[in-house]
């Protein structure tokens, strides 16, 4: 059978758009084009591949078996016929996907795009939220890099530790918890950050080992939100310091050291070992890391907000 590499790189299109619209926007061709695409698929794999239910389209049981090694072979395939040249970046013309904590890419996410886009303006950025569970994106191809505290526990994922964060407090400025005492800290009134909506954390751990509870009143999914409750005056919430400190010193919130043992948090970027030898891929952890060191130690971090003085 002879094999026409164009169809692997259609079937790759739609399995992640879920459309033909979709897919042709993502491969710069017409709609007509992937349809046409999709009817040689259908016939080679002798499967529908996409159907029909209502105004979307849903991938068979097949197109799910094979979505994952058809996007595999798709990257290795680029990989191998990418040129042996120096990489233009004025030239590249390429997504990449990042996943990360939303205080770390509402931190780092405007430098790292004005650095993409002087370097490289045919660069596209697509900054997701964490997901609310562990899952194989990276391995799948379907994020190129992932920026999170956790390392990985594939051998096939690589990692860096870029830097290093602190959990604070976040407080209006005449809250009692202000004061920075235990006590104080534990009569306020908290909201917690969840992925998963959790109530409890490690510091309620911490503070259970010294006969101490907290009231927790509320969780929500990211740290720009918890803040923007802790703004209205009544509320306190935990936070790394250099990832949330431009975030509340724009809400104009005050951050205090925490009552308890010092918590130190990594901040961790993690790649599939694909990407090893992928200069353009090379070339974008480079920034992502000149982003992170800028946020944590840029020269002029004390006179922008990034991390506001802890009390």
């Amino acid at each position: 059978m002879q094999l026409d590499l164009n169809l692997l790189t259609a079937l790759d299109a739609l399995l992640e758009e879920g459309s033909v619209a979709g897919a042709a926007d993502r491969l710069h061709l017409t709609a007509p084009a992937v349809s046409r695409a999709l009817g040689r698929i259908r016939r080679v794999m002798g499967d529908e591949i996409l159907v029909r239910t209502g105004r979307t389209m849903t991938p068979t049981p097949r197109a799910l078996a094979v979505r994952a090694q058809v996007h595999a072979l798709v990257q290795q395939a680029q990989l191998v016929l990418s040129s042996e040249d120096d990489l233009d970046l004025t030239t590249l013309d390429r997504t990449f996907t990042l996943k990360g904590h939303d205080a770390v890419v509402n931190t780092i996410g405007p430098d790292l795009l004005a650095a993409v886009r002087a370097q490289a303006p045919g660069v596209r950025l697509r900054l997701l939220a964490e997901a609310d569970a562990d899952t194989d994106e990276l391995r799948h191809g379907h994020v190129d890099l992932e920026i999170g505290s956790n390392l990985p526990v594939s051998a096939d994922i690589r990692h860096d530790v870029m830097a290093s964060d602190r959990l604070v407090v976040a407080v209006p400025a005449d809250h009692p918890a202000s004061a920075c005492t235990l006590e104080n800290y534990v009569g306020a009134e908290h909201i917690t950050v969840s992925r998963r909506g959790r109530l409890h954390d490690p510091i309620d751990d911490l503070l259970s080992a010294r006969g101490l509870t907290r009231r927790v009143v509320a969780t929500v999914p990211t740290v720009a939100a918890a803040l923007r409750f802790v703004r209205r005056g009544d509320l306190v919430t935990t936070v790394p310091a250099r990832m949330s400190g431009a975030a509340a010193a724009e809400l104009g919130l005050r951050l205090v050291p925490l009552p308890l043992e010092p918590i130190s948090i990594p901040v961790i970027v993690a790649w599939h070992q694909r990407y090893d030898g992928d200069r353009a891929h090379t070339w974008l952890r480079e920034q992502v890391r000149a982003a992170i060191y800028q946020a944590v130690d840029g020269p002029d971090k004390a006179d922008n907000g990034r991390e506001p003085p802890i009390e």
